[in-house]
């Protein structure tokens, strides 16, 4: 008895999804809406960060002190007892501190899932016309790094914010207090060099923008050379490559350079400005400790304080930058952040039974394009059936296939089973839809978690169907056999097959097959068309192929036009009616009909 699987999806990639147990949410408009998401959790964080930004400012205090009490020669009792006050409240900040660090990371881990969620997200349900128009190295440049940039950039400004904008709150309160005659122009110059960072955050987004524009050309031509690497040897293009790939990188360097100047090296420009007040502070404050209005420990934490204050103000500034970066990677994949849904693995549709095929007046245009690439198709197929799908080359035979799978939007009414294509899930359509594209996409895995994609069963009745069983002998682990990166360790005809038998495995109702036979030989192709006959009479399979001589054995056969239109019939009928298909099958067999 042949063995069936149901559709269940318990891959690791849907595991993952909901082991993370991200909460639905709109599809954010600004970084603003992360911050809101997490509302509880940066509530605790601030708690944390208020008691060790505010606590900060007292332990100068402290300390000068407990340099007073020494100075001043007071009993051991009274130095123990500062000494005790002080080493407590240094142990509560920063203990504080700890639990200020642990939220903002976890707030900046639980971000940076939920935004790599939603990309992927995104990614695995656009429709396929459109990703064609997305550049490789673009897409993973924002997928990764971008995400990254954003998310550190949340991550620096709920640090900052509490950091730099609490605790300077916090020093210069302080510093009010103790003298604020002295205060006055000892700080004004604090103001001068978050103005002068202001100023600069255009030029900054500028720079920042190209950066990263300048590494999506780097990592496209990366992902380029390690695809064509067969191509670029083969034509000794290796020179050529380099120069070209050495341009690229040349380009990043500059503009990384800029960027990282601006960002970084400008703080010491921004902390000696912050810092010139000081020269008020060493005159003045060394007055009042000479005249007795200040005591040692006094002047020692006013400096202290003075000091801090100007190091925070040149991070500020340093934030902006930081923060200008954020919103440039955050523009950059904004597009990509539509709501996280965990997928629906519910059955909504009830189909008819048995299942059929019904497509009428089918057209698909891409998005980018001035004509249609199939244009008014129709045909009807019932289960048990082989279609054969034909036509010359760039006639459409992929595109339909495609659209026929759900992957591509359309014009017009695919109805399976009596329900319209376009109204199923993507997990009804991935329940129902067995889809195997002319190109073997083949997993670093083994044959047969190639073939079962982490779920259970046995492989071995499939695997004989697609005539691999005899390939299989010569292979020590069997079906263990690990296949390699993309398959590279198999034969292109062993390649095809495991693909061909990853499609066949669950016994889809409806099963589109691209060119598989493309590099298997006229008696597998046979024996492998045979088995399709005997086995998968529950199916509908469209098969779709340039190769004829198997279009005989099929029940109807479906002949694309290059204006993309297409004309149907029976292998005969299709002889007799149509000269392109006569003339194609006659000229591959050889003269005969």
């Amino acid at each position: 008895m042949r063995r069936k699987t149901n559709g269940r999806r318990d891959s690791p990639t849907y595991k993952a999804m909901r082991k993370l147990d991200l909460k639905p949410v709109e599809a954010p408009k600004q970084l603003s809406s992360y911050f809101k998401r997490e509302k509880k959790l940066l509530l605790v964080m601030s708690v944390s960060a208020i008691i060790f930004d505010g606590g900060l400012s007292f332990v100068p205090i402290l300390q000068g002190k407990m340099i007073d009490t020494i100075v001043l020669h007071k009993d051991f009792t009274t130095v123990l007892q500062t000494a005790a006050t002080y080493m407590a409240a240094v142990i509560i900040i920063q203990g504080a501190r700890v639990g200020k660090r642990f939220f903002v990371r976890r707030f900046a881990n639980k971000t940076g899932a939920a935004m790599r969620m939603m990309v992927y997200n995104n990614i695995m349900h656009r429709d396929l016309a459109s990703l064609k128009d997305e550049k490789m190295g673009d897409l993973l440049t924002k997928a990764i790094g971008d995400v990254d940039i954003s998310v550190e950039g949340m991550r620096k400004c709920t640090t900052e914010f509490f950091d730099t904008g609490v605790l300077m709150l916090s020093y210069l309160i302080t510093l009010f207090v103790q003298d604020w005659k002295l205060s006055l122009p000892a700080v004004m110059f604090i103001p001068l060099s978050m103005y002068i960072a202001h100023l600069l955050k255009q030029v900054v987004t500028k720079t920042s923008r190209n950066a990263r524009e300048e590494l999506s050309k780097v990592t496209g031509s990366t992902y380029a050379m390690v695809q064509d690497t067969l191509l670029i040897r083969t034509d000794s293009l290796e020179a050529e490559t380099l120069r070209s790939y050495q341009k690229h990188l040349d380009v990043l360097q500059k503009e990384a350079t800029k960027a990282t100047i601006l960002e970084t090296s400008m703080e010491p420009l921004y902390k000696a400005i912050a810092s010139i007040g000081m020269v008020f502070v060493l005159y003045y404050g060394g007055k009042n400790v000479i005249n007795g209005q200040w005591t040692i420990g006094s002047y020692s934490a006013y400096m202290t304080l003075l000091v801090a204050l100007a190091v925070k103000a040149s991070k500020a500034s340093k934030l902006f930058n930081s923060f200008q970066k954020a919103k440039v990677s955050f523009a950059r994949v904004k597009p990509y952040l539509d709501s996280y849904q965990t997928e629906d693995e519910t059955i909504r549709h009830n189909v008819e039974s048995p299942l059929s095929l019904s497509v009428e007046n089918l057209s698909f245009t891409y998005p980018k394009g001035n004509k249609p690439v199939i244009h008014d198709i129709s045909f009807h197929a019932e289960q048990g059936q082989i279609i054969g799908i034909t036509g010359e080359v760039a006639t459409g035979k992929t595109t339909l296939g495609m659209a026929l799978e759900g992957l591509y939007p359309y014009q017009g009414s695919i109805r399976l089973g009596g329900v319209e294509l376009s109204a199923f899930t993507g997990f009804e359509r991935g329940t129902m839809i067995s889809y195997q594209g002319h190109q073997s996409e083949l997993l670093s895995e083994s044959i047969k978690e190639n073939i079962t994609l982490g779920k259970e069963g046995d492989v071995t009745e499939v695997l004989h169907d697609v005539c691999f069983d005899k390939d299989l002998q010569t292979m020590e682990q069997g079906a263990d056999t690990l296949v390699g990166s993309g398959g590279v360790r198999l034969s292109g005809g062993q390649a095809a097959r495991i693909s061909l038998a990853r499609a066949l495995w669950r016994h889809s109702p409806l099963v589109i097959l691209d060119d598989p036979f493309a590099s298997v030989d006229r008696i597998t192709e046979d024996a492998i068309i045979q088995n399709l006959r005997l086995h998968y009479r529950s199916s509908l399979i469209l098969l779709i192929s340039h190769r004829l001589a198997i279009f005989p054995k099929t029940d109807l056969v479906l002949m694309l036009e290059g204006n993309g239109t297409a004309m149907s019939g029976t292998h005969q009928e299709m002889l007799r009616e149509n000269a392109d298909y006569r003339d194609m099958y006659t000229l591959q067999m050889g003269g005969a009909k």
